[in-house]
């Protein structure tokens, strides 16, 4: 599976607002994307919560997976940009 490599920009990591943004885009993409750390299990990218159970702070890398090369970029980019500015 496609997969890119970013780190996360939002200045609390990945909690719950970011994580309900990147949530919603994954699921009005219609693509499975997949959110993991580096030599951690992926985790669905559609579910909030599953994002969360990441644990991925500030500046932490973060595997975006998926078949859909649209919505690899786009979730690769909400991951790299700071979501609660």
């Amino acid at each position: 599976m496609p997969e890119k490599t970013v780190t996360v920009g939002s200045a609390i990591g990945l909690h719950a607002r970011p994580a309900a943004i990147i949530a919603e885009a994954v699921t009005n993409s219609g693509a499975e994307v997949t959110l993991s750390l580096d030599g951690g299990e992926p985790v669905d990218a559609g579910s909030a919560l599953m994002i969360m159970t990441l644990g991925a702070g500030n500046g932490a890398q973060v595997t975006v997976s998926s078949e859909d090369p649209a919505a690899l970029a786009a979730i690769a980019e909400l991951v790299a940009k700071d979501l609660d500015a």
